[in-house]
This record gives C-alpha cells, sequence and structure tokens, in this order.
C-alpha cells in the first residue's frame, strides 16, 4: 500500500512540475524556430531574436516597463520599509487599525477593483493618464508586499542589539543605519526584487492607468497575442524568463554567502 502511494505521489508531482513548466519549456524551444509558424518547427534560427530588436514598437514598451519597473519598486520599497518599521515598532496608536488596513488591502483586493480605483482617483483629480500615475499605480499595488517582507524580518530582529548600541551613545538615526539596517537589507533587497518583478508582470492595473506613450511590454505583447502569437514574442517572453532566472539565481547565491560569512562570525565570537 505504501508503495502505491510513492508511486502515486511521484507521478502527481510529475505531473504538476509538466503541468507548470512545460509550457515554459515549449515557448523557449520554439522562440529559436525558423519557421513563422509558431507550432511548427522548421529548425533551429536567432532571427526572432534579431528581428525582436528592431521591434520598435516592443522594445519602447520594454523601456517604459523597465523604467516604471525600477522607480515604483525603489519608491514603494521605501515607503514599504516605513510602513513596516511603523506597525513594527509602534504598536499603539490612534489610527494604527486603519493604517494597517490601508497599508495591505492591495493584498486582498482584486487587480480589477484597484485599477478601476486609480482610474477613478485620477479621473476625479483631473489628472492625464501617462507614465506618472502609471507609476503612481505601480508604487500602490507593490508596496504592500514589501511591507509584508520587511515587517516578517522585524518581528524577528534582536532589539538588543539597537538597545546596546544606544547605550554606547549612539543616537537613534545612526544606530538606524549601522545596526537595524544592516541586518534587514537582505528583506529590503528581496522586497525590492518582488517589487520589481511584480512591476514588470502587471496587466491588469497598468491597463486601466496607462495613457499615450506609457504602454508597458505585458500590454503589448497581450495586444499582439489578440491577433495571432508570433515567434517575436517567444523571444521577448524567454528573454524575460532568463532575466528573472538570472536574477533568483544571484539572489540566491548573495543570500549564501551572506549566510555562511554570518555562521563564520558567529564561529569566531564563541570562540572570542
Amino acid at each position: 500500500m505504501n508503495a502505491v502511494w510513492s508511486r502515486f505521489n511521484i507521478a502527481s508531482i510529475v505531473l504538476g512540475f509538466a503541468f507548470l513548466y512545460l509550457p515554459i519549456v515549449l515557448l523557449v524551444v520554439f522562440s529559436f524556430n525558423e519557421s513563422k509558424l509558431v507550432t511548427v518547427w522548421g529548425g533551429f534560427s536567432t532571427k526572432w531574436y534579431v528581428s525582436l530588436f528592431h521591434n520598435q514598437g516592443l522594445m519602447d514598451a520594454a523601456w517604459v516597463t523597465i523604467r516604471v519597473g525600477l522607480i515604483s519598486a525603489t519608491v514603494a520599497t521605501v515607503l514599504g520599509t516605513l510602513a513596516a518599521l511603523t506597525l513594527t515598532r509602534y504598536t499603539r496608536f490612534k489610527g494604527r487599525l486603519l493604517f494597517s488596513g490601508m497599508v495591505f488591502a492591495p493584498l486582498v483586493m482584486p487587480e480589477v477593483i484597484t485599477g478601476l480605483s486609480l482610474l477613478l482617483l485620477f479621473v476625479a483629480v483631473n489628472l492625464d493618464r501617462g507614465f506618472f500615475t502609471l507609476t503612481l499605480a505601480h508604487i500602490t499595488f507593490s508596496m504592500c508586499f514589501v511591507a509584508v517582507v520587511v515587517q516578517s524580518r522585524l518581528l524577528t530582529f534582536d532589539r538588543s542589539l539597537e538597545e546596546a548600541a544606544m547605550d554606547l551613545g549612539a543616537p537613534p538615526v545612526k544606530t538606524f543605519f549601522q545596526i537595524t539596517l544592516p541586518v534587514i537589507l537582505p528583506a529590503i533587497v528581496s522586497g525590492w526584487m518582488l517589487a520589481f518583478t511584480l512591476s514588470i508582470d502587471d496587466l491588469v492595473i497598468s491597463s486601466f492607468t496607462s495613457g499615450p506613450g506609457a504602454t508597458t511590454l505585458p500590454m503589448k505583447i497581450y495586444s499582439q497575442v489578440r491577433l495571432g502569437v508570433t515567434p517575436e514574442i517567444n523571444a521577448a517572453c524567454t528573454i524575460l524568463i532568463g532575466l528573472v532566472a538570472t536574477g533568483v539565481v544571484i539572489a540566491s547565491v548573495v543570500n549564501k554567502q551572506r549566510e555562511v560569512q554570518r555562521l563564520r562570525d558567529e564561529q569566531i565570537a564563541l570562540r572570542g
């Protein structure tokens, strides 16, 4: 009976991973297809990558996506970190429940509602939709994810380190930048990467808040897919997959090195 369940579990895992990753593998493979038909293999070729970089529409959309992602992720990281510090360090203040609800509302709010609400807001204040409104929208929905990541790290933070620094004469600001910030920096970096990934991946909210000259890459790809998938889209998606995978690998290596260094420092301190 256990052997049967073991085979069933293995088969379920294999089918699950195949369902998730096989379409991605096929997309990457057919991005090197010689044929213009995305479902017919015509031989190996990289011409669609060359064609992609000569497609001005996709290049402009990619540049807008990168700029929006960098700006929104940076601002959302600063605001999310401040929100996490406020919720963690100041447990009792008037309006804390309302503030917490406003910070974390985008986590549970459907994207359609968030996008429509932001659209109505921009129309009510007579703000023309474009790059600025698109960036504001991305900051709004990504800030809460940064706050969650940083707050989870702050909850396990040893406050005695800060107290020791202040007992030795360090002011609160210096204590934060020299003690607190280096400890929570991995969480801040993770929050930034998460915010950036969510920004370049968003389609629904961007569709409500973008305007002329502010078309993101997901919006451009979606508009072209409605008319038919082209090998250039496969090439663009493959590049995105490669960039995300590279970022994940680099982050994993950096975190692993930091963990090894931390363990070494602890061992040296214990020996001392």
